[in-house]
């Protein structure tokens, strides 16, 4: 059998120590893994020449290496990830996992299959939360309003509430957990890659259930490639 090969691709730099465990616990061992990202190679200085976003752009956050939060312009991104996605498929890869819960339009892989998180977390979650309160954890107060379309299916509009994987503290996520909670939410959805076990095991006190959007993208991966 031939070996299968998956690739993943972060708007940030590669190796996601912090994704990547979650990840392998989905996919079978013998795939062979190929880790990039769109900021590889570039200096904080590039970046910013490069992906600043503009006043009132839409933003994605995401981490370098050296496991600094960084900023981007959502629409400067769009055309760096179909480079990322096309470099992986150009490399062999069966199935491209893209390690963002932001939304982008168009991107597409002639012969790959490309898992974009924002259109498999959605509805999922819209079928288990049928009609009871999501509340949606996001790295920064913008998304609340650029990634709204991303809910339409819910029954309910969702609560949200922001806090950064990258930069706060478990104490502050656990605060906006405490804070969906007050606002009626039932379960809280962790809406950004970065968010990890250790962010819901924080909010485990909550006795909420709290799904990780990074899990639900490696579990339908682990699917495609036989786990």
């Amino acid at each position: 059998m031939r070996e299968r090969t998956l690739g993943t691709l972060t708007i940030g730099q590669a190796p996601r120590p912090d994704v990547t465990p979650i990840i392998d616990r989905c996919v079978p061992a013998g795939v062979r893994r190929i880790h990039r990202g769109v900021l590889d190679g570039m200096t904080p200085a590039d970046i910013e020449l490069q992906y600043r976003p503009e006043p009132g752009e839409a933003l994605l956050v995401t981490r370098l290496l050296d496991g600094a939060e960084v900023v981007l312009s959502r629409r400067k991104m769009r055309d760096g990830v179909e480079r990322g996605i096309a470099a992986l498929e150009e490399a062999g890869c069966d199935v491209i996992l893209l390690l963002c819960t932001g939304t982008f339009d168009g991107l597409e892989c002639r012969r790959a299959w490309l898992v974009e998180p924002d259109r498999i977390i959605p509805g999922m979650v819209a079928g288990l939360s049928e009609h009871r309160q999501l509340g949606i954890l996001v790295p920064i107060a913008g998304q609340i309003e650029s990634e709204a379309h991303k809910w339409r299916s819910l029954a309910r509009r969702p609560v949200f509430a922001a806090v950064s994987p990258y930069t706060d503290t478990l104490d502050a996520v656990r605060a906006a957990g405490a804070t969906l909670q007050a606002r009626g939410a039932d379960a809280i959805l962790l809406d950004c890659i970065g968010f990890t076990d250790r962010h819901r095991a924080a909010l485990a006190p909550l006795g909420l259930p709290v799904i990780l959007s990074n899990a639900i993208a490696a579990k339908a991966v682990g699917e495609l490639l036989g786990g």
